[in-house]
């Protein structure tokens, strides 16, 4: 049986940059599968300073950043604004 991982704070409203959607696109892949990687507490390529930072930010209402690299070399973020009104998948060149 799959374990299901649990939300561990509120998205928002999801928004994706036209550079984030195309690099998804062109790597076959879904924002989706990031987002869910994100809220559960999968970070992603960061270093253990900076994933220890996300989890002091579930708890102090601060920014979450996630990122992520893609099958092509191409790294997308993913960042929860601290007042958890909205998520945002994008290319950290769109930062």
């Amino acid at each position: 049986m799959c374990e299901v991982m649990k939300p561990l704070f509120p998205l928002g409203q999801l928004v994706a940059t036209p550079g984030a959607i195309a690099a998804l696109e062109e790597n076959g892949k879904a924002c989706t599968e990031f987002l869910e990687r994100h809220v559960t507490g999968d970070w992603g390529d960061l270093c253990e300073e900076d994933k220890q930072a996300n989890v002091e930010a579930i708890e102090q209402g601060l920014r979450i950043l996630s990122a992520y690299k893609l099958p092509d070399g191409t790294r997308i973020w993913i960042i929860t604004e601290a007042d958890r009104s909205s998520t945002c998948c994008l290319l950290p060149s769109e930062y």
